[in-house]
């Protein structure tokens, strides 16, 4: 795998990896957000839609963990579901725009919010030293040092 310290345009972090890779849960939560449809249409470019396949889980420290781009959504994940740290959420792929880029997973982390609120959604708090030091073993929490 690969990301870099800085997304485009937001915090958020492409994580490049192979189609199929797992995506598991970064920690213990209940999932606020699941897409199983991939609907984006590049000759609209809906942000609501962008994502593709997704989930969006709400962390026992009190903020949002979402993966979007997924090949496949784990069964049995679903709104309301808890999650324990590292259980399947899906699998990377390219969907949504992805679909005309390397396969990644695209991660944020932001507060939570509704369902529909894609912009927070798609990440407010840069991931890239959480990711660094989830890589090394070690337990840093976005929400403690915010």
């Amino acid at each position: 795998i690969s990301y870099g310290r800085f997304h485009h345009d937001y915090p958020a972090a492409d994580i490049f990896c192979p189609v199929g890779s797992d995506f598991v849960a970064v920690t213990s939560g209940v999932v606020a957000f699941v897409s199983r449809e991939d609907v984006w249409d590049s000759k609209v470019n809906d942000g609501a839609t962008r994502g593709g396949l997704s989930v969006a889980i709400i962390g026992d420290d009190g903020l949002r963990y979402y993966g979007s781009h997924l090949s496949a959504v784990a069964d049995g994940i679903a709104p309301g579901v808890r999650v324990e740290m590292g259980q399947l959420l899906g699998l990377t792929g390219k969907s949504g725009d992805a679909a005309v880029t390397n396969s990644h997973l695209h991660f944020g982390i932001s507060h939570p919010t509704t369902p529909d609120d894609w912009a927070t959604r798609r990440g407010e708090i840069p991931p890239y030293t959480y990711l660094k030091s989830w890589q090394s073993g070690k337990d840093l929490s976005p929400a403690l040092s915010q």
